[in-house]
């Protein structure tokens, strides 16, 4: 398999995208769960921050999520060339080339560090240049094409926004925001496995080695089991450590039993339709699950300030 270098076979007219085709290449719907994510951590914390700092902070954080995902569309360009649901991408699709892709995902990167330095602290802006390197560099570069665990190791890129929001309002890195990440990082395999198993075949033919691929299937489906046990008691940490209120208990609670729940039912299903749906069925509600889980928690938080302002 190679790597970006690859030249596309592209038609010299279909070159230089506009501008929909580069908003693609930030992944837009992976922008808006980081900017919820890092809006999460910073509700979370013991601190204040001004409404026009924290705003610019968020943008720096979603520009900076879009540079990393461009950065791994531009590494990942042979890939995506044969893989279904990324094959209309702008580059293997031929409207955007590499070059222009590389560039585009270089500056964003710089510039969203020095933005967050500028407007936050410098703990914030080096968290987020952390988590650039760690997702286009160790993970694409490196992980997602040497071994089954590279969702694991690389979910970490994905849970460090409300770590980078906690940073924004504090200057330092607290326990609220570590639960967080180890909540998204635990919940990154079961979450994307689900998605796995389905799409196994593509991933084969791409010479990525999912755990499907290299464990197999039984084995896949065991260890989202796995996982789900584990995410559904660390959801219910933030009650514990006093963060998390009634709302979040009941989410939590709740939730935690659906995803084991669609766990168990992804071990059961193993064949045909019955097999795709409950693989479906479990990607579907880890998406819910986790929203609904940070949906409680700023709701309580922003319940909690709008009670503090009317004193």
């Amino acid at each position: 398999m190679t790597s970006a270098t690859t030249t596309l076979n592209t038609p010299v007219d279909m070159v230089g995208g506009d501008v929909p085709d580069y908003f693609a290449l930030l992944k837009p719907r992976v922008m808006v769960l980081v900017i919820f994510t890092a809006l999460v951590g910073m509700s979370v914390s013991h601190g204040h921050v001004q409404p026009a700092i924290g705003a610019i902070s968020l943008f720096a954080i979603a520009v900076g999520a879009g540079a990393s995902g461009c950065l791994n569309m531009w590494w990942d360009a042979d890939i995506d060339a044969v893989m279904t649901r990324t094959s209309t991408r702008p580059i293997p699709a031929g409207r955007i080339t590499s070059g222009e892709a590389l560039g585009f995902g270089l500056f964003l990167s710089v510039a969203s560090v020095l933005v967050l330095g500028l407007a936050a602290n410098v703990l914030a802006a080096a968290l987020l240049a952390f988590t650039i390197v760690f997702y286009a560099v160790i993970y694409s570069m490196w992980l997602k094409r040497a071994t089954a665990q590279n969702i694991v190791i690389g979910g970490a890129a994905g849970a460090l926004p409300p770590v980078i929001g906690q940073a924004v309002v504090t200057g330092s890195v607290g326990i609220e925001s570590l639960v967080l990440f180890a909540i998204i990082f635990i919940w990154t395999p079961p979450h994307f496995w689900a998605l796995a198993l389905i799409k196994a075949g593509e991933y084969a033919r791409a010479g990525i080695p999912m755990m499907p691929n290299v464990a197999g299937p039984d084995s896949t489906r065991r260890q989202i089991v796995w996982y789900s046990l584990l995410l559904a008691p660390l959801g219910l940490v933030p009650c514990f450590l006093g963060f998390g209120g009634l709302l979040y208990a009941v989410i939590g609670t709740l939730g935690g039993l659906g995803m084991v729940g669609f766990s168990i039912r992804v071990l059961r299903n193993r064949t045909g339709e019955a097999e795709k749906r409950a693989a479906m069925g479990m990607f579907g509600f880890s998406i819910l699950y986790l929203f609904a889980l940070f949906s409680a928690l700023l709701a309580e938080q922003s319940l909690g300030l709008f009670r503090a302002v009317m004193a």
